[in-house]
């Protein structure tokens, strides 16, 4: 390994060398994943003579070093692809492998390797339908004295052993077409004799979904027509009516998933859906949405019918998968159906007469976008338009600007978010708001599209998404975390949302009650393993910003803002100060300056006009930051926001929220006049000619000094 190690470290000189000089970037050794699936395979000749061939394996390793567990050197160095043969004596060995990425990070494998010239003892050998992938069988073999084992499948045609393996590691093996084979699994050591195992076994299919589609996402009633779902309220209709198809073998019949049911049709030469109330108009739908799975149906017609015409649009489905369809309507007005007057549906899988095939059918409706309501708080096209900009990996490759691979008529934007989970354990993205979630007054939603190509994901994890909330300031954000998991479709683009206010939610409860949380995190197909996806995300967006009521309160003390009438009482204030203290919290440049010199009534205040409707908008907020160097006496750490009228003595009937804060650190403060406690006029909301806001830290009626910095402060629902 000295050779290798030195290779190493001259190409990353080199690399920096050239990074310096051309000013490249080296944060893509970052991206770079220890190597994973560490094996050896053996192959021990069979002639008593001990030699064994070793090929170390590894996904993204591009170099091994070989401990050959007989105090032989270790082989170091050898590159992908190559083997080692080397001859034991009669025993058994601890094979220690490791296995090198480009830029020298290290997996480690130790495996056993049993050398023995007798005929392998106590084969068992178990052969199993897999119970996830159709006409697949799984086979393991154990026995003493063996090190490797070969599995004939009795196919005809076929070169036979069809697949070799390690004694104990399992073997799956796919046939072309379902039935009985006689199989033979031949176990071998290093001795010339082998010792066999033969069963005839019936290889199955799998012949209708193990799970359901996905399900529906959440959407306004009037963004949806439902035909057939569980999750909309469906319009009545007709699932068989009297075509005359049976006399084609073609039958129909609910099929009852664990609770889900679904529609199947055996034997598919047509099918349909009358609607009962004789026409639905969806001309101001966009999409219809269909989930099909089929074990033998390669293509779909989707026939949309009028009052006159139907008109048909073809689609490919997937064997042994749901497919997920969201077939554009202009597809079909395009060929001239108009669709104020839709009375059925119609079904036909493509082929000679007599058609044949079954497919399950599930979430029939037709979608359109919702109308936007107004700007999102938060939102990324990853197009350069978005507010987010701490996006972040953690044990998870991650690209923001990453051309579309797979667009469509639901997502044809040019550039979305890449997430590659190489099988990092607790791979997810993430982002951090400059300020915290509230949850409350309907700004509970999270939506996102996502699209997951089949062909990235390997192991056995549920195809989901789940959105965390944490607070990223915590040591451990993830131990008071609230979580919602979403399932989602493969190889299709969907819009996932995500309500914290009547979704199920996993970990801390009430999350509309928590003012904590200013981190999402997202999460593909699960953590705590090491199995890989590959995700496409886009046009993230949260809440809704809920348009701006008289009067206009915020400042930003950047020229931004809209308080013309700040003014000190027995106390110095500076409204265009150079932050002072500046980190991730608060990186504004000028703020609001303090500076409580020992007045005894230090404040700062504003007026506005006209006066404040609390039921419209009960919450002010603000950040502060207390430097502990600048306070003298024993008053409470505290800032008081005091509403108050124009008349003469003020004070007298003002309504008052304190709040305790903590010193040397910016920090955000809300005051919510409904929900907080509230001194002084405590019906604070039936008030209507408050007009006035003041600001006092660190109490009233002494002599004491505190110097506060002020900013960002705003008045909202």
């Amino acid at each position: 390994m000295k050779k290798f190690k030195t290779i190493y470290r001259a190409l990353v000189v080199l690399l920096l060398v050239n990074a310096c000089t051309e000013e490249r970037s080296l944060d893509f050794l970052d991206n770079i994943a220890p190597p994973s699936n560490v094996a050896a395979a053996y192959t021990i000749t069979q002639d008593n003579s001990g030699l064994v061939t070793i090929t170390p394996t590894a996904e993204g390793a591009v170099a091994f070093d070989v401990d050959l567990g007989d105090s032989s050197p270790v082989v170091e160095g050898l590159e992908m692809g190559k083997n080692i043969q080397h001859t034991y004596a009669e025993g058994t060995y601890n094979i220690k492998v490791s296995a090198y990425n480009s830029k020298g990070d290290v997996t480690e494998l130790t495996q056993e390797l049993v050398v023995s010239f007798r005929a392998p003892e106590n084969l068992v050998v178990t052969i199993e339908n897999d119970a996830a992938i159709t006409k697949q069988i799984n086979i393991s073999a154990i026995a003493d004295f063996a090190a490797t084992y070969e599995f004939y499948s009795g196919e005809s045609g076929v070169d036979q052993p069809v697949a070799t393996a390690n004694i104990g590691d399992a073997i799956n093996y796919q046939y072309a077409e379902a039935g009985m084979y006689s199989v033979k699994v031949v176990a071998k050591g290093g001795a010339v004799q082998t010792t066999e195992y033969t069963a005839d076994i019936e290889v199955t299919e799998i012949l209708a979904p193990i799970a359901s589609a996905a399900i529906p996402p959440s959407r306004n009633p009037e963004d949806v027509i439902s035909i057939f779902s569980s999750v909309y309220t469906d319009i009545n209709a007709t699932l068989l009516p009297d075509w005359g198809q049976s006399q084609f073998g073609s039958s129909f019949g609910e099929y009852d998933l664990n609770g889900d049911k679904m529609l199947q049709y055996t034997n598919l030469s047509y099918q349909g859906i009358a609607f009962d109330d004789n026409k639905q108009d969806v001309s101001n739908m966009e999409f219809l949405h269909i989930d099909v799975w089929t074990p033998d149906v390669t293509k779909l017609k989707t026939f949309i019918i009028n009052e006159t015409d139907e008109v048909q649009v073809t689609s490919d489905l997937r064997i042994n998968q749901w497919t997920t369809l969201n077939i554009p309507l202009s597809e079909y007005t395009d060929q001239g159906l108009t669709l104020d007057l839709i009375r059925q549906f119609k079904f036909e899988s493509e082929g000679p007469w007599p058609r044949e095939g079954t497919v399950f059918v599930d979430n029939i409706y037709f979608w359109k976008s919702p109308t936007p309501a107004g700007t999102a708080i938060l939102s990324d096209d990853f197009e350069g338009n978005g507010n987010i900009t701490s996006w972040a990996g953690d044990d998870c490759g991650m690209d923001n600007n990453f051309a579309n691979p797979f667009k469509d008529a639901l997502n044809d934007s040019d550039t979305v978010l890449e997430y590659n989970d190489t099988g990092g354990q607790y791979a997810n993205i993430r982002f951090d708001k400059d300020s915290n979630f509230d949850l409350t007054g309907g700004n509970s939603i999270f939506s996102l599209k996502i699209y997951v190509p089949s062909s990235s994901v390997s192991g056995s994890q549920p195809n989901q998404i789940s959105l965390k909330l944490q607070d990223g300031t915590a040591a451990e954000p993830w131990a008071q975390q609230t979580e919602i998991i979403k399932s989602i479709a493969l190889d299709t683009w969907q819009t996932v949302s995500f309500d914290f206010a009547t979704d199920v939610t996993a970990g801390a409860a009430d999350p509309l009650s928590r003012t904590d949380f200013n981190r999402v995190v997202l999460q593909v197909n699960s953590e705590n393993n090491n199995d890989t996806v590959i995700a496409y995300l886009d046009d993230f967006t949260y809440g809704t910003e809920v348009a701006d009521t008289e009067p206009f309160v915020n400042d930003d003390f950047e020229g931004n803002g809209t308080i013309t009438t700040w003014a000190g009482d027995d106390c110095g204030m500076d409204n265009n100060f150079a932050n002072p203290f500046k980190d991730a919290l608060n990186s504004s440049d000028t703020v609001l300056e303090y500076n409580d010199t020992g007045g005894q009534y230090a404040n700062v205040r504003f007026d506005i006009t006209p006066n404040y409707d609390l039921n419209a908008k009960s919450k002010f907020s603000l950040k502060i930051y207390v430097p502990s160097s600048s306070i003298s006496g024993s008053q409470p750490n505290q800032i008081s926001l005091k509403l108050q009228d124009a008349d003469p003595n003020p004070w007298e009937r003002q309504s008052e929220i304190i709040k305790t804060i903590a010193l040397d650190t910016w920090q955000e403060v809300t005051f919510d006049f409904a929900t907080d406690t509230v001194l002084g006029v405590t019906d604070a909301l039936s008030i209507t000619n408050f007009s006035r806001v003041v600001l006092q830290v660190n109490s009233e009626n002494n002599n004491d000094t505190v110097i506060a910095y002020i900013d960002d402060i705003k008045h909202f629902k």
